[in-house]
């Protein structure tokens, strides 16, 4: 259910920018910058502004990786799973980070916020540092060449600055 100012902070965006060519994607990226997340309840609002299906909405909603239904954690903590990093150890940074963060593996493969709320853990299938792999991303800072020493140190200082 949609709080009244949500409801008029997506008509505000989709009005926006819904006469541009192409309007879904930059009204889906804004409604995420603006609320953190792309409410499911907001998918009808925008088919409706856009003449569209809810079918096509949520496929697109659910195509990209960057767009969340829930709203994310205080942190972030992104780990490439693509080819180069799976090379060189990303299986084990993966298990090693639903571990730490006590986040159950199969929740996490589309994205998992901790009980806390501090941690959302998320795939990302390339983050551009193949030949330094593997590799994560806190809060969209990429970092290179993470082993679960690195993974600990990195996940610390984040708590810490909570």
């Amino acid at each position: 259910m949609l709080t009244e100012t949500t409801r008029q902070t997506l008509q505000t965006l989709v009005a926006a920018k819904k006469q541009l060519p192409g309007a879904l994607l930059p009204i889906l990226h804004d409604i995420q910058e603006a609320l953190g997340h792309v409410p499911a309840e907001a998918v009808s609002l925008i088919a409706q502004e856009l003449n569209l299906s809810r079918a096509e909405v949520h496929g697109v909603v659910t195509f990209y990786h960057h767009f969340r239904s829930e709203p994310a954690g205080d942190t972030v903590v992104q780990i490439c799973r693509a080819e180069a990093c799976q090379s060189m150890g990303a299986e084990r940074l993966w298990a090693h980070a639903c571990s730490q963060l006590a986040v159950d593996a199969a929740h996490a493969a589309h994205g998992h916020t901790t009980a806390d709320g501090m941690f959302t853990l998320e795939p990302v299938y390339c983050l551009g540092l193949c030949s330094s792999s593997p590799a994560m991303a806190l809060n969209d800072k990429v970092h290179a060449r993470v082993d679960v020493e690195k993974f600990d140190r990195l996940v610390a200082a984040a708590r810490s600055a909570a």
